[in-house]
């Protein structure tokens, strides 16, 4: 637990590690378009800048990561076909901005994690858990249709079989099941969440960043059909033997020492 403060959204930088709050107590961190918007900035933020390492999005409250989409919008913005569209832009722009990140990315998860909390924590590369951790996503019981990058990261995730269980019953679903299908990484004891999540995190961002990140970027290429290098990759794997920090860490290596 953190300090409540009255943004719904905010972040705080220590040690390499980002952490983007979802902070709405009241709605069960249920998501409004200006917080989509706020996440945005964060990660678009924590891209460019070099003293994040890793970033890491969690709630304010063990009650829900976010219990899915503020629904008194669909009064208001999604009341229309282009607020439809503009909203869809929004959420559709923040998991491809998590999923494209440089910066490795790790939902932290307690109670509800639906509908477009799913969606965020589906985009990020791990997802850790308690046992409260409750889990789905609920188009079909509002007649919405998710897009092809968001059905994608679930179907990679968690296979087609799985992927059509969660979307067509909109079911809501435990942790156990979560682990097994391959939605989330670990269960971890309530207790013991925040302390394995950032350890995790410091580990991640104890190794050669110039390795993490272009690992990232050649797994996205993978999944996206690749079996060969392209230019770009070939850019990375020269640059990266090229670096001081290459240099660094193979000396102290072979001087049985640490970077």
């Amino acid at each position: 637990m953190v300090d409540v403060r009255d943004e719904k959204v905010f972040m705080e930088k220590e040690d390499g590690i980002a952490t983007i709050y979802i902070n709405r107590l009241e709605k069960r961190n249920a998501l409004s378009y200006d917080m989509w918007e706020k996440m945005i900035e964060f990660v678009d933020l924590c891209s460019e800048v070099d003293e994040v390492n890793v970033i890491i999005f969690r709630s304010t409250t063990d009650q829900a990561f976010s219990a899915g989409a503020d629904i008194s919008e669909f009064k208001t913005i999604r009341s229309t076909v282009d607020g439809v569209i503009k909203y869809g832009e929004v959420t559709s722009g923040l998991e491809r901005k998590i999923a494209e990140c440089p910066k490795p990315t790790i939902a932290m998860i307690q109670g509800f994690c639906v509908g477009g909390g799913c969606e965020i924590a589906v985009a990020c590369d791990f997802r850790f858990s308690d046992e409260t951790g409750k889990f789905g996503i609920t188009p079909a019981k509002l007649g919405i249709v998710y897009d092809t990058a968001a059905t994608k990261h679930l179907v990679d995730l968690v296979g087609p079989a799985n992927a059509k269980d969660i979307l067509f019953t909109g079911r809501i679903f435990p942790a156990e099941e979560a682990l097994q299908m391959g939605l989330i990484n670990r269960i971890v004891p309530a207790e013991e969440l925040e302390r394995v999540t950032y350890e995790y995190a410091r580990m991640i961002g104890e190794n050669a960043q110039i390795s993490v990140r272009a690992s990232k970027q050649i797994v996205r290429h993978v999944l996206q059909g690749a079996t060969e290098d392209n230019e770009e990759i070939k850019q990375l794997i020269m640059e990266s033997v090229q670096s001081e920090e290459y240099r660094d860490r193979v000396r102290a290596f072979l001087n049985k020492g640490k970077a």
